[in-house]
Parts: C-alpha cells; structure tokens; sequence
C-alpha cells in the first residue's frame, strides 16, 4: 500500500499525514530488526535530515511509537527501542487502552441513559453549541479538547457528581486517544457523526436510544484502534529517503 493511502475503519480511503507516513517508516524499521531492542533512535536533527521532514512532524512520530509502545524516551539521552512489537495495548498517559475502554463501556453507557433522562435545556444547549464547533474546527488539538468537554458535559447531565469526577480522573488519557485516534486513524468526521447521534438521543429524552449511541460509539473507537495497532505487512522504506 503507498504510504499515501490508507483506510479508515469504515474502509473508505483518506489521505494520511506527514506524521502517518513517518511513523510508518520508522514502524516498520523496528519491526523489521533495522533498530534492534535497546538501540538509540538517530537524534532528531539527523531523522529530520533524513526523512526531509520537520521537527514538529518528526516529535508527533515518536510520541506515538511511544504510545504504542516500542520507544521510550529518555530526558537528554534520546529515543530508544524496547519492543519490536506487535502492538498490542497502547498506553495513554496513565492508563492502558484496554483498561480505558473496559471503564469507558461500564460507565459512559449508563451515564447516557441517565442524561438522557435528566439533561436540562442549559445541557442541551451546551452540547449543541459544542457539537456545532466541533463539526466546523479542522485543528486537531482544539477539537480534542473540545472532544473530551463533549463527554464532560454529558456526565454532568447525569445529574450524579461521582461520574462526572470519573471522567475527570480519565481526562487526560481520553484526550491522548482521542489526539491519537485522529491522527492515525481520520476519526475527526466519523465522531462528529456519532456524537450528533447522541445528542439526538438526549434531545428526545431517550435513555434507550442514548445508551445505543454510545455504545455504537465505543465500539467504533476500538474498531479505529484495533485497525491502527494490529499486527500488519511491514511497509516498504519512504520512497525518496535515504536508507539507513
């Protein structure tokens, strides 16, 4: 497959970012053994140099391959390999994607019922005026946050102030998948669409439809992420690179 093709997990093409196309090269770099466990990245100024790309593009790279877990990097030392993969469970921030998914199904399913039963009109406002945003930004760390505020906003309308704190305590981690979704998987436009769902759902009070949505929703997310971290055909080398 070019680099400059890929799919999303509704198996319609896109076309990926200079940050995708990166991280795929140096993926597949580690996964073949051109970087062995325990081997240091070359320093960022040479990766730019070599794969004609920015530094900005190149850190967004090797925050992911740390994500999933093949890198990890060291205060004033560098990058370095400690898996060849497969990818099986990356980690955001301080929780695992597993662990968040399985917390996520146990508590935002309920929650939506709940909002949907209890939302006030000022709820209802709030999440449209959210979703109205959302559907028109095009900058990614923007909409995320205005992603993990959406999800907010409908604990809140639970009307019970311990979910609303166990989303909080997830916050940051649901803001890294979300970045991390978007970035590697085109999932801005496919969310949009199934958080008007739930809003529809809440506008129409009902609990069933909600809980639907969010679960339909959910499961789209570890469709997306699946798809980004299973183990798959190594890619060929950047075309026009210089090769290590």
């Amino acid at each position: 497959m070019n680099l400059s093709d890929r799919q999303t997990a509704d198996g319609m093409p896109r076309r990926v970012s200079a940050m995708e196309a990166v991280l795929t090269y140096l993926r597949g770099a580690i996964e073949r053994g051109e970087y062995a466990i325990g081997e240091k990245l070359p320093s960022e100024a040479e990766l730019c140099r070599r794969l004609e790309v920015s530094r900005p593009v190149l850190r967004e790279a090797l925050r992911a391959l740390q994500t999933m877990g093949l890198t990890v990097s060291r205060t004033g030392k560098g990058t370095f390999v400690v898996s060849n993969g497969p990818v099986e469970d990356p980690t955001f921030g301080d929780y695992s994607a597993s662990d968040l998914l399985e917390v996520r199904r146990h508590v935002e399913i309920p929650v939506a019922g709940y909002a949907a039963l209890r939302r006030t009109p000022e709820d209802l406002d709030q999440l449209s005026h959210l979703l109205e945003r959302m559907e028109q930004e095009s900058d990614t760390t923007a909409w995320v946050a205005m992603d993990t505020l959406f999800h907010l906003t409908i604990a809140q309308a639970a009307q019970n102030p311990v979910f609303r704190r166990v989303i909080e305590e997830i916050r940051d981690a649901l803001a890294r998948q979300s970045a991390f979704l978007n970035e590697l998987g085109g999932r801005r436009e496919q969310s949009n669409r199934e958080h008007r769902a739930i809003v529809e759902a809440l506008i129409d009070q009902s609990d069933h439809d909600a809980m639907e949505a969010i679960e339909d929703h959910l499961k789209r997310v570890e469709t997306t992420l699946t798809s980004i971290v299973r183990p798959h055909r190594t890619d060929p080398p950047m075309e026009g690179r210089n090769q290590r």
